[in-house]
């Protein structure tokens, strides 16, 4: 007999409006057992003693500093754009906003 019980099943299956037959009640029946199972086993092996982190390996910053070069002014950066306002791209309005 699993853990969870078929009437739990279609509690679950009314809950989220799904339609199922008896035999698929069975069926995830034992699959969400099994599925309680193994988080259960998860928590026993997580200890007092074991600090929490975010990810199992450390993270470095693999980006480069920031740092100010020579660039383009923005008269050269819009020299070719077919419209441009307040010194920037002006572009269709596509979200009817204002």
């Amino acid at each position: 007999m699993p853990g969870i019980t078929r009437e739990e099943v279609a509690h679950l299956a009314r809950l989220t409006r799904l339609e199922l037959s008896g035999e698929e009640q069975d069926h995830f029946a034992e699959q969400l057992d099994v599925i309680i199972g193994a988080v259960a086993r998860v928590s026993e092996v997580a200890d007092q003693d074991v600090p929490p982190t975010s990810h199992p390996l450390p993270l470095t910053n693999v980006m480069r500093a920031d740092e100010v070069r020579p660039s383009l002014t923005p008269e050269q950066a819009l020299s070719g754009a077919p419209a441009q306002e307040q010194q920037r791209f002006k572009v269709p309005q596509i979200l009817g906003e204002d």
